[in-house]
């Protein structure tokens, strides 16, 4: 029995480029797709949506002082471009993906309507959506927020590069503390850096779990839908 039958995984940007500076790497693409086929061969239904940084950062500079607008709109097609790499990653070790898109682009991806992702994740296929919402001034962590709660997701799972919520960046602080449960509103008065404002509103009005964990470690997604205690789990 799965804990999570269905889940959306949230990814940045920044966990494809590996020790690079910016870009993909192709061993992490190949590692998270193998976690992904491990919970579908369990039955899981998986969908994904991934940030920009990793291809937006080698643009950063010219896009200072660009207008907003532009700047995000770029943004959105750095997600696609990831979300390509990741459909490929997924297909070539025999997982079927579907790839739907906020804004058109008719050629390369099918346009997101939410029944068409909720029949695709009832045939098996992993569902990866490109583009944010397709509106500027919103993050890729409130489009995962908002696909999650439309297809009725269970949970959603943010997979980093640390082991869940801490009180400090564990990276630059030994003596950080894990929480292993927490609630919206801790995170909100905490000012803790999950997910950003909107995003979580989202979730709690929605009721809707949130589990932040080690992508990067073997085993945990697959540990984690089968009801083990990874990571952070926030809720009410």
């Amino acid at each position: 029995m799965l804990k999570y039958k269905r889940i959306l995984l949230k990814l940045s940007g920044e966990a494809f480029m590996g020790d690079q500076n910016y870009g993909i790497d192709g061993n992490v693409l190949s590692r998270y797709a193998k976690a992904i086929k491990e919970c579908k061969e369990l039955g899981a239904e998986v969908a994904v949506v991934i940030g920009g940084g990793n291809i937006f950062r080698g643009v950063s500079k010219a896009a200072e002082n660009m207008d907003r607008v532009q700047a995000d709109h770029m943004g959105m097609l750095a997600t696609v471009i990831n979300s390509l790499a990741f459909q490929d990653a997924l297909e070539r070790i025999g997982v079927f993906t579907r790839l739907l898109t906020s804004i058109k682009m008719e050629q390369i991806a099918e346009p997101f309507i939410r029944r068409r992702a909720i029949r695709h994740l009832e045939k098996g296929r992993v569902v990866i959506f490109g583009a944010g919402t397709g509106n500027p001034y919103f993050t890729t962590d409130t489009a995962a927020a908002l696909r999650a709660i439309e297809i009725e997701a269970d949970v959603i799972i943010k997979g980093t590069r640390v082991d869940g919520i801490y009180n400090a960046d564990p990276e630059k602080d030994p003596t950080a503390t894990l929480f292993p449960h927490i609630s919206y509103l801790d995170i909100l008065q905490k000012n803790l850096r999950v997910m950003d404002l909107t995003a979580i509103t989202l979730c709690s009005e929605n009721t809707l779990p949130i589990v932040v964990m080690n992508m990067n470690i073997e085993g945990n997604l697959k540990k984690l839908i089968l009801g083990n205690s990874v990571g952070t789990i926030v809720k009410g």
